[in-house]
């Protein structure tokens, strides 16, 4: 049976607006959800974005099912870190797009997550049952995964006011010079790569703050923590690029021909913060880093520093502002 929620409207206002701000989704996916004829106003269904709302009108959305996935080849698996009836946290792996879409021809993570039978939310559409936020496609590390609508709403309220979020590692080259690093550049589509975002004036306020955690053997090479304060497309990689950096194994955003061989880029979602749907407490989950990364480290840094370096108190007590 499908989840059936009733709001009031208390202002004049357009239909989808007042159903992303109740439901804390975007205007594209609550189109998604009235044009599916999912959503009925004082009992009529609707199927126009755009409908102007009455004061006090009774506004209904009858969320769709998960449908049963199709026979996929899904090739891959995914670490669970922590599972219960509300969420599923995960590490997702490098190479893995999270959601299907038409340039995808892969299997994705929504495709595993309805291989394996997992319950998902239904807020985001049929593309992306369960899908709070997203990672980019070469980076791997931690993801919550939202199992009913309640907890889908409770995360997205939770990306617009900051008390979810994740530190990042990676690998640099060349090195920061500095041991704390703050950007703040608006970053929009590149003029000149429509694959590409980039730091311009007209686009949308991003900051991030990166840290230093250790020098490689020979000093060419740094690994760094991430800290986003902004949810930006490819946000860390545009404002290194910034400032004439770029991470290993990253052919986006590259200064020069690379030097350093890389099968992924060496970015890493390591830890995953928010507060818990049901119990309200502030949670945390750590994602090991895989074997490729795991391997260039062991390769070019101290494994002594190494394992200090990447404690989780170490890193959260390395940036100068906490979250």
């Amino acid at each position: 049976m499908s989840e059936i929620k009733s709001y009031v409207c208390e202002q004049v206002q357009r239909l989808d607006t007042f159903l992303a701000s109740e439901i804390g989704q975007t205007r594209s996916q609550i189109a998604y959800l009235i044009k599916q004829g999912c959503v009925f106003v004082a009992n009529k269904q609707v199927k126009r974005p755009g409908v102007k709302l009455k004061l006090e009108q009774n506004i209904r959305v009858e969320f769709p099912e998960a449908k049963q996935a199709e026979a996929l080849d899904v090739d891959f698996d995914v670490e669970i870190l922590f599972e219960d009836d509300d969420v599923l946290v995960i590490n997702k792996p490098s190479g893995v797009t999270v959601h299907p879409a038409p340039s995808v021809k892969d299997a994705t993570l929504v495709d595993w997550l309805k291989h394996k039978g997992v319950r998902l939310s239904t807020i985001s559409g049929e593309e992306r049952h369960g899908i709070v936020h997203r990672l980019d496609k070469g980076t791997s590390g931690t993801m919550v995964v939202a199992k009913n609508n309640k907890a889908h709403e409770f995360l997205s309220e939770q990306l617009q006011d900051k008390s979810m979020g994740r530190y990042y590692v990676a690998l640099l080259n060349p090195p920061l010079k500095e041991d704390v690093t703050t950007i703040e550049k608006h970053i929009g589509r590149s003029a000149h790569n429509r694959l590409k975002m980039a730091c311009v004036a007209t686009g949308k306020y991003a900051k991030t703050q990166f840290t230093t955690l250790l020098p490689s053997n020979d000093e060419t090479t740094q690994l760094v923590a991430c800290k986003l304060f902004t949810g930006r497309t490819h946000q860390i990689r545009v404002h290194l690029e910034n400032i004439n950096r770029h991470i290993i194994g990253d052919h986006i955003y590259a200064i020069a021909p690379r030097q350093e061989k890389s099968e992924r880029i060496l970015l890493h979602a390591y830890i995953i913060y928010f507060i818990h749907p049901s119990t309200k407490e502030k949670v945390s989950f750590r994602a090991n880093m895989d074997e490729t990364m795991n391997n260039y480290i062991n390769k070019n840094f101290n494994s002594e520093k190494i394992n200090e370096v990447m404690q989780a108190d170490y890193i959260l007590n390395s940036f100068s502002t906490n979250v």
